[in-house]
């Protein structure tokens, strides 16, 4: 007996992040299109070779992407908005529809699909749009291409696909369209059927037909019929197997009637969604395949390897023989690539707690072995239960003085002094604001220079007074040119940030840092997430030095504080999972307090507390939203109520949708939120009309992932239509987000617009009042 070891999806970056580097060398013109196709093509191949080599049985194809597969999926689907379809078609419309195109030389100028968080994660995916005259159409054939790639090395490949029904229920409709998403199911399923006819003729058994949103809470109503539907219609294509894979939580009421569906497996994630287990051994026809995702594609600790064998164990026993899979809970695009690079780097015991994605390869090799014979791997599983011991019995994860002070707080250290109509009035004194004033989320462009001086620093080649200097230069130039601009409350830039979360973990206590540990964000966006291995603490202040060098750069106009809340820090870190996350989110926000009150001790009078990833971080499914909510915003208070009624507080939010969390929104208690708006349709509008907004805000005005200049025009429009739902003396203008990763010719154009759309709002206004 033998027993199929897979993986949903592997990281597409590659070992040193070559994808990174080969698209975005593409976008600057320095390599081909052909050059494209041909490195990733061999990254590609030496994916699969690495599968193989760890012991995996198939490999999955079709899970690589340029940029997104949701993008992949819709660009495939033809669903192709009619201001890209000017464009070449090919990779000028598809990089448009991901980035936005702004070209004179081809009278170029659109704006790129609006970006929302993928589910939980930290990954983003680009919403597909679709009109109510959409014709699809297969647009192309990547899998099927992929799929003969593998074939061609040698490789058993098991096709992956974006399913039908996710696919729509992650769209939106498109401007000045009505229907919905869904009501387009039985025109798109024809495209579905000829792109899934092509893989059964080119030899493909199985395929994996990811449907995540059967995760989440169904209107069974609406949901179960359309899977039917779908489902049913590609049951007539002779020849395939269909494994149903869905990931992050439970399928839970979703069980039993996708079961029934005519699919030949369905894919179950164990670690996250592990009470589905008994459920699923009932309501699983003994015909189908279970694929048992038992390995953590989220998280980037040593699986307990006995743990996970009882489970797999308890499947096998009650299941026929060959219907049970081993496989990672979720693709392994949210783990880091590999442990190789980390070795001299972290310390020997550590290192010996982790698994990133080549490691999970062996895990998933190892208990499909052990499964079959448990002695062939005797040693690999001694090895694991000794390091997973390890950890547990690790005196350098518990710090009782850390954990005594989070226990023995009372409500009064979440409540600021006075209600934010008083708070109101005493900052407006202080800080003496314009209507309508202008700022930045926080981080401007790291330049090269910028880059290729840290590197230095850390090479040895720059002493630390030398790439101190060289910080301050870039600090002071950048305040100068905000204040030349004419914005009114100023940031100092973030030179000295490599990440908004790297950057505060490397000051605490209870963190440690990879080496390589990248992980894919967006498009050729990746992230280096700190890991969280025990108790947190702050040893010593972290930003208060910069902060107040900045704000001397300043003496007229006030330079925010820089900081990063607590959720946000616990979201996008790997996080120790031998405690409740509010537990270490409120050891965090303790953390973050002592810095909120000596910052305002130094005389930064306007501080900002950035939760981008408080919405991120809300359940799956609703029955779980009160709980995390509840603590969500318990430590984003604890961590902001420190100082006096006239220190402002802001935060900011980027890329959510509102209306699930603006009345928690409410609850932080914030006197200024910038929050992300120009992507989003003004999606934003809506949730202000329902939930109303008593305290100061800024919704972004333009788009900063994508590198195009917004008109003074376009911002004008979009800032009166805010002006109908917020009051002026409310209003902040400001960018969507924080401007790290875009070009200084293109922020001074767009910021420069921006201030004078704020500065002729400030003369209508004044001419009415």
């Amino acid at each position: 007996m033998s027993i199929k070891s897979t993986v949903l999806g592997f990281p597409r970056m590659g070992s040193d992040r070559q994808l990174k580097k080969l698209v975005e060398s593409f976008w600057a013109g320095k390599v081909s299109e052909q050059e494209l196709v041909e490195g990733s093509k061999k990254l590609r191949a030496d994916h699969w070779a690495l599968q193989k080599q760890h012991g995996l049985t198939e490999v999955p194809v079709g899970d690589f992407s340029y940029y997104d597969h949701v993008l992949d999926a819709a660009y495939a689907a033809g669903i192709i908005p009619e201001r890209y379809q000017q464009l070449d078609a090919g990779t000028q419309a598809y990089f448009a529809m991901a980035r936005g195109l702004q070209d004179k030389s081809i009278g170029a100028d659109v704006p790129s699909l609006e970006m929302k968080k993928w589910f939980d994660t930290n990954y983003h995916f680009m919403v597909p749009e679709i009109a109510d005259n959409q014709k699809f159409a297969l647009h192309s054939t990547k899998v099927v291409d992929e799929f003969k790639e593998a074939r061609a090395l040698g490789y058993a490949a098991r096709p992956v696909v974006l399913g039908p029904v996710t696919l729509l229920a992650l769209s939106k409709t498109a401007k000045g369209s009505t229907a919905t998403p869904l009501s387009h199911l039985a025109r798109l399923l024809p495209v579905y059927v000829e792109l899934l006819g092509q893989l059964a003729a080119a030899g493909a058994e199985w395929v994996q037909m990811d449907e995540p949103v059967l995760a989440l809470d169904l209107d069974a109503s609406v949901y179960r019929p359309a899977f039917e539907q779908a489902y049913g219609e590609l049951a007539k294509i002779g020849g395939l197997k269909y494994l149903l894979t869905s990931y992050f939580d439970r399928l839970g009421d979703n069980l039993a009637w996708a079961a029934a569906l005519p699919v030949h497996g369905i894919h179950l994630d164990l670690v996250r969604g592990a009470s589905d287990l008994d459920a699923a051994l009932a309501a699983v026809p003994a015909d189908k395949v279970i694929s048992a995702g038992l390995i953590n594609g989220r998280n980037i600790w040593k699986a307990n390897l006995d743990k996970q064998l009882a489970v797999l164990v308890k499947l096998i026993k009650a299941r026929a023989a060959g219907s049970v899979w081993v496989s990672s809970s979720c693709s392994l695009l949210h783990s880091p690539h590999s442990l190789a690079p980390e070795a001299g780097h972290l310390d020997a015991e550590t290192l010996g707690w982790l698994s990133f994605a080549e490691e999970k390869l062996e895990e998933v090799a190892v208990l499909a072995a052990a499964a079959v014979d448990v002695a062939s791997v005797q040693a690999q599983l001694q090895d694991n239960a000794s390091k997973v011991a390890s950890r547990q019995a690790s005196e350098r994860i518990t710090r009782p003085a850390v954990q005594q002070r989070l226990a023995a707080l009372d409500r009064s250290f979440y409540t600021r002094k006075a209600a934010f109509p008083a708070r109101q009035q005493l900052q407006r004194a202080a800080l003496k604001l314009p209507v309508f004033p202008t700022t930045t989320i926080g981080s401007f462009p790291q330049t090269a220079e910028v880059r290729k001086a840290r590197a230095q620093f850390r090479k040895g080649a720059l002493s630390k007074q030398e790439y101190a200097q060289f910080l301050d230069d870039e600090t002071r130039k950048c305040i100068e040119w905000q204040d030349q601009a004419g914005l009114d409350v100023l940031v100092h830039g973030e030179f000295e940030r490599t990440d908004m979360v790297e950057f505060f973990g490397e000051h605490l206590e209870g963190f440690v840092f990879t080496k390589k540990g990248w992980v894919q964000s967006y498009g050729s966006r990746c992230v280096k997430p700190p890991v969280i291995y025990g108790d947190v603490s702050r040893p010593h202040a972290m930003t208060v030095d910069v902060a107040r060098f900045a704000q001397s750069c300043s003496p007229r106009k006030p330079v925010k504080g820089m900081l990063t809340g607590p959720v946000t820090i616990l979201q996008w870190s790997f996080v120790r999972d031998d405690q409740p996350r509010a537990t270490t989110a409120g050891q965090i926000a303790l953390a973050i307090r002592d810095e909120v009150v000596d910052l305002e001790a130094a005389g930064i009078r306007v501080i900002q507390v950035d939760e981008p990833a408080i919405r991120e971080g809300l359940p799956l499914r609703k029955s779980d939203y009160d709980a995390y909510l509840a603590w969500s915003v318990d430590v984003f208070r604890l961590a902001t109520t420190g100082v006096a009624d006239q220190t402002q507080i802001h935060t900011h939010f980027c890329y959510s949708d509102f209306n699930e969390i603006f009345t928690a929104i409410k609850s932080l208690d914030a006197d200024v939120i910038t929050i992300e708006n120009s992507k989003s349709d003004l999606k934003l509008l809506g949730a202000l009309e329902t939930h109303g907004y008593a305290a100061e805000i800024g919704p972004g005005l333009y788009d900063i992932h994508s590198p195009r200049v917004p008109s003074v025009a376009e911002m004008a429009a979009r800032f009166a239509a805010l002006q109908k739902y917020i009051p002026a003396e409310n209003l902040w203008a400001n960018p969507d987000c924080g401007l790290k990763t875009r070009g200084w010719p293109e922020v001074k154009e767009s910021l420069q617009n921006l201030v004078a759309v704020a500065v002729a709002a400030r003369s209508q206004y004044a001419a009415k009042n």
